[in-house]
């Protein structure tokens, strides 16, 4: 009896072996910010790592820097299709395809950082993002995996004084944001951020947003124009997503999945906390080297706001899913204002 126990045992052990052999997860995984710019891209090297060993090697990803397997604006097909297993990106990149998407991505006067995550978790953003993929055919899992604070409201040859100082300009501007710059007579383009310099270097663009001034630093936009303007209205969070080949999530295992999840959310507070450790001491280097940072006056940011308003307004009534989760949003807003207004302390004190 004990000999049969000590077998059983043994084959116990030996299937169970097979099974994590056969179960293993090996990801490809392009990203699409290069994992030297800190809370953008620095989460998704992250979280490979973290999952491997939090895995035992169960799962393993194999990181890609920008272009060096899909170029980063073809991520989500590139996943969906099942040519890579995972992908790393800002999906507002995809509105041409999925309208909805850039508000889990950006927002234009929208939610700070702390607040997206309050209704992605628990105002059922997390399951209406895999619907409005679900809806227009895309065959991925999304996780929130990253996110930081506010962008600069752009990097300027020349002073920007009035909302009229857009009208013709050529300006690298992404998500809904640019939908309002567009509005204003801009002539907006999407160019990814490895690309930038060169394009305003050689005047291809009059100007550009792309980030956080700890990450605008190291793609070198104050070598090369020295008006950055405040605040960034147009993108008060930006939040990246591991998104995940559907068929291959489903077939990865429940320890598996709760692997992934568990280290998206410590990512996503990670790159948080290293965008708003690095940014303060960054924007005052900027000053000593020359950087105007100019605030946009308050008249102005509320023109901005109104012509905000009109291209949401407009982007709900054209798509059911847009129209759904702004929706949504706007509840959640209306009363998270009242804890808001009256809990933070004003930033002059």
């Amino acid at each position: 009896m004990k000999l049969l126990k000590a077998m059983t045992g043994v084959a116990g052990a030996i299937a169970l072996s097979t099974s994590a052999v056969a179960d293993d997860l090996r990801w490809k995984m392009p990203v699409a910010f290069a994992t030297n710019l800190p809370g953008l891209g620095s989460p998704a090297a992250w979280v490979a790592d973290n999952l491997t060993t939090a895995s035992n090697g169960s799962i393993r990803v194999r990181v890609y820097e920008p272009g060096e397997l899909v170029p980063p604006f073809d991520i989500l097909q590139s996943v969906s299709d099942g040519k890579v297993s995972a992908g790393y990106t800002w999906i507002g990149y995809d509105q041409g395809k999925v309208p909805a998407v850039p508000l889990f991505a950006a927002v234009p006067f929208g939610m700070k950082p702390w607040a997206y995550i309050g209704w992605y978790y628990y105002g059922g953003g997390h399951d209406m993002l895999q619907q409005v993929y679900a809806n227009k055919g895309f065959n991925v899992h999304a996780q929130l995996c990253g996110i930081i604070g506010p962008e600069t409201a752009g990097w300027y040859a020349n002073k920007i004084e009035t909302l009229e100082d857009y009208d013709g300009m050529k300006i690298r501007f992404a998500g809904l944001g640019g939908k309002v710059l567009e509005r204003l007579g801009a002539s907006v383009t999407m160019i990814p951020g490895g690309e930038l310099y060169q394009a305003l270097e050689k005047g291809t663009i009059d100007a550009t947003e792309f980030s956080m001034p700890a990450i605008d630093q190291i793609l070198g936009f104050n070598q090369v124009v020295k008006y950055n303007l405040f605040p960034g209205w147009h993108q008060q969070f930006t939040a990246q997503y591991l998104l995940i080949n559907k068929d291959e999530w489903d077939d990865a295992s429940e320890s598996q999945q709760a692997l992934v999840e568990a280290s998206c959310t410590a990512a996503t507070t990670l790159g948080l906390a290293e965008g708003e450790y690095r940014n303060g001491a960054v924007l005052a280097g900027f000053q000593d080297e020359g950087v105007q940072a100019d605030q946009i006056p308050r008249e102005v940011l509320l023109e901005l706001k109104a012509v905000t308003e009109e291209v949401l307004e407009e982007e709900s009534e054209r798509d059911a899913d847009f129209k759904r989760v702004y929706d949504s949003q706007q509840e959640f807003m209306e009363t998270y204002k009242v804890w808001d207004s009256r809990a933070y302390l004003p930033s002059d004190l």
